[in-house]
């Protein structure tokens, strides 16, 4: 079987508990060429006031919506979600690709206040991408220039800590590929106020390089080691006068007689990724750092290749700027045939019964709390249906048996327009089945509603 390649966008960004900005194209860097396949986006510092944080659990925070708003237009629907107080990972795949994301799990760890705070930390989502295990990782690290070593230590904590309950990858390590990215907190140390600002407007960031806390971390840890970076040739993201591209020029605080500084700037905002190690030590030890894979004995390699890595300046409502980095996903897959074929039958209108068809082509572990919904095109997420019905309850069906279900009228759409029907696994906690996008006609009953002018003789009256 040929490789596919796949492109993933990653953002980053310790938004500072401000509100989401109303255009997040540039962002997500809308219309490049090729077309992304994957967002995921990690952010830190999201609103968790209390009363906040509870409403957020109520209904999606201001901040999902923004990037659900934006993408689903554009075929984007959201795959999953974790959130964790400040912390929030949210994935987006291109509807056609929903099928091939299977066995989604989240966690969480918090590490602020000796574990019992969830302020710091890190939240998880992993899942099967055509049956290549993939794992992103979002944290925020302890603060100050002093806390390199916490820093060390929560993250390793983090990475043996989390599981996953599955046999193949119960840890983050176990998966093919790691993308591990947040508000790291790592600061540039030794050089002083003057010389790093100095630096920078020089365009001279190669000087800063060896300071940078986590590149003189991974020379000394051996499991900072195993994960790769590209190189930092954007300026520092931290600290900035907000709505501004000024770095930190708040005047010194002072705390119970301390006096506070000016913060340096830093490269606090960081993404790195990590490919479960080779069945034999690579040949050539001059690989590009950019470049990593997992070929040897594997019948389904998986490489991956950093095309971008920058900031956006142009984001000012925090004090950090946005990280972005993106990759190319070059991989064979392990499947390309959906679990669930799932279809319309006949002509669907609000006028009468609906049936639709499905049908089990390769066993799983199916549920009778499993579903098919009715998406209307464009939808965000696998609970934005127009309605849905539960899959047969009284035996789990047979591979290859079709098994034909009915729509209430009822519940299906009055007016006209583009649908799809998906099929939800509750073990997989994913759309394992899309069927093509069809047409629902415009009801009768619209018309008698007063929902769309009577057509006669072809007038509208």
């Amino acid at each position: 079987m040929r490789t596919s390649v796949f492109t993933l966008h990653i953002v980053t960004w310790n938004v500072a508990t401000a509100e989401p900005p109303k255009d997040v194209a540039s962002l997500l860097q809308l219309d490049v060429e090729p077309p992304t396949d994957l967002y995921v986006i990690g952010l830190q510092e999201v609103n968790a006031t209390p009363v906040r944080f509870l409403s957020d659990l109520l209904v999606e925070d201001a901040w999902s919506h923004v990037f659900m708003d934006t993408l689903a237009p554009r075929g984007f629907v959201k795959v999953t979600s974790v959130r964790m107080q400040g912390l929030l990972l949210l994935v987006f795949a291109k509807q056609l690709h929903l099928p091939f994301i299977r066995n989604v799990q989240a966690t969480y760890t918090r590490t602020g206040f000796f574990g019992y705070w969830g302020n710091k930390g890190g939240v998880t989502v992993r899942f099967s991408f055509y049956g290549h295990m993939v794992c992103f990782l979002n944290c925020h690290l302890a603060a100050h220039v002093n806390y390199a070593l916490q820093r060390v230590d929560e993250i390793e904590y983090i990475l043996e800590t989390q599981d996953f309950d599955l046999p193949d990858t119960p840890h983050v390590r176990d998966h093919k590929a790691v993308f591990w990215f947040g508000d790291l907190n790592f600061r540039i140390a030794d050089h002083g106020l003057h010389f790093l600002r100095s630096s920078i407007n020089s365009g001279r960031l190669h000087l800063l390089w060896d300071k940078d806390q986590l590149t003189m971390m991974k020379k000394k840890e051996a499991f900072l080691q195993e994960f790769e970076e590209g190189p930092l040739n954007f300026k520092p993201t931290y600290k900035f006068d907000r709505n501004s591209e000024t770095y930190d020029t708040s005047p010194p605080r002072t705390w119970f007689g301390f006096t506070g500084k000016k913060r340096k700037p830093a490269w606090t905002d960081r993404i790195l990724w990590r490919i479960k190690a080779k069945t034999f030590p690579p040949e050539d030890e001059d690989e590009k750092a950019s470049t990593s894979s997992d070929e040897g004995l594997d019948e389904y390699p998986l490489q991956v290749t950093q095309d971008k890595y920058t900031s956006d300046m142009s984001y000012g409502a925090s004090d950090h700027k946005p990280v972005i980095a993106t990759f190319s996903l070059e991989v064979k897959k392990c499947f390309d045939t959906p679990l669930v074929h799932v279809s319309p039958l006949g002509v669907w209108s609000a006028d009468q019964e609906a049936l639709l068809n499905y049908t089990v082509q390769e066993d799983f572990l199916s549920s009778t709390w499993d579903w098919i919904a009715l998406y209307k095109v464009g939808f965000k997420s696998a609970l934005d249906y127009e309605t849905f019905v539960w899959v047969r309850e009284e035996e789990l069906p047979e591979t290859n048996e079709v098994i034909q279900l009915h729509v209430d009228k009822d519940e299906i759409p009055l007016l006209g327009g583009d649908y799809v029907l998906g099929y939800y696994s509750t073990n997989m906690q994913s759309i394992i089945g899309l069927s093509a996008n069809f047409q629902i006609m415009e009801s009768k009953r619209a018309v008698m509603e007063g929902l769309v002018p009577e057509n006669i003789n072809g007038l509208n009256q």
